[in-house]
């Protein structure tokens, strides 16, 4: 019963063999899958369709990550009452879209519960964090990247509650959008993604949005996914900072109230060198960094 009430939504764009890749990691699921392609070019919709007959499969121009996966959870059937919303680039291990239902089961006040995260290589990836102040998100902006060990990057990150020695479930302020569990009631409440985030900081809102209306956000260590940083966006790596930047923008400025405002030149300032610093740090020999700063691995699955 279970099961067939949990739904999965992949968002793809530009990536075939990733999305063929996270469908034969969900094999064993029985409940009802919906890929949408958002605006691929690379016949990622023929070949699921080709390759797995019974995922639906939603063609769409490109609506960013929120906006399509709105539409995935739209079409899925009434019944369907938990949601799992995951981009192509990640690999579901055995029994986690289980554990991530149950986790929604267990506390009616949970909204969205989100799975440990692993690199190919094996090693932590922070995917489960504190919501910054303005002020933190203007430190950790300037110097996190520079400085990783700086008290208010390591506050933000959150590995005391999520690290790898983790294996408690424990509260946290949001969960990537890597792949994660949500209650569709919970979910249609707030109006789903909001799309003016087309690529990145969407979890970081819908998150947000959720806990103001009472919700609780969860991180499961039990549910384990690996993800591959950026499988559609390190071929540009400068558009996807830049995407990533106005994300932080927007989501600071809606949160800034009376006199923070007067901190909004000093907020662009810090994305904009936060911009430029990871984007030749990703591009450079001495490294690969996905956008949010941490160590990315270089091997592919």
């Amino acid at each position: 019963m279970n099961a067939a009430r949990t739904g999965v939504v992949i968002v793809t764009h530009d990536t075939r063999s990733e999305a063929l890749g996270v469908l034969a990691s969900l094999r064993t699921h029985d409940g009802p899958i919906v890929l949408v392609d958002s605006g691929s070019m690379d016949g990622t919709a023929g070949a699921v369709r080709d390759a797995f007959p019974s995922v639906r499969v939603i063609e769409l121009d490109n609506l960013g990550f929120g906006g399509a996966a709105n539409v995935g959870v739209e079409a899925l059937d009434a019944a369907v009452d938990t949601v799992v919303i995951a981009n192509a680039d990640v690999r579901f291990m055995p029994g986690s879209v289980a554990a991530l239902r149950a986790a929604v089961d267990e506390l009616p006040d949970v909204a969205v519960v989100g799975p440990r995260v692993q690199y190919p290589d094996g090693s932590h990836q922070a995917s489960a964090r504190r919501s910054p102040s303005v002020r933190d998100a203007l430190v950790h902006g300037l110097i996190g990247w520079l400085v990783p060990s700086n008290p208010v990057t390591l506050r933000y990150r959150a590995l005391d509650l999520t690290g790898p020695e983790v294996i408690d479930d424990v509260d946290v302020d949001w969960v990537s959008g890597c792949a994660f569990a949500v209650r569709r009631r919970a979910f249609d409440a707030v109006g789903g993604f909001d799309t003016k985030y087309r690529l990145f900081v969407e979890d970081v809102d819908l998150c947000d949005r959720l806990r103001t209306a009472g919700w609780r956000v969860r991180f499961v260590p039990a549910a384990l996914v690996i993800h591959r940083v950026g499988a559609s966006t390190a071929v540009h790596p400068l558009r996807a900072r830049l995407a990533h930047a106005r994300g932080l923008e927007r989501y600071a400025s809606d949160r800034m109230h009376g006199a923070q405002r007067l901190l909004r030149p000093f907020l662009w300032l810090g994305l904009a060198g936060w911009t430029l610093a990871t984007t030749a740090a990703t591009v450079s020999r001495r490294g690969r960094r996905s956008t949010t700063g941490e160590r990315r691995s270089a091997r592919r699955e």
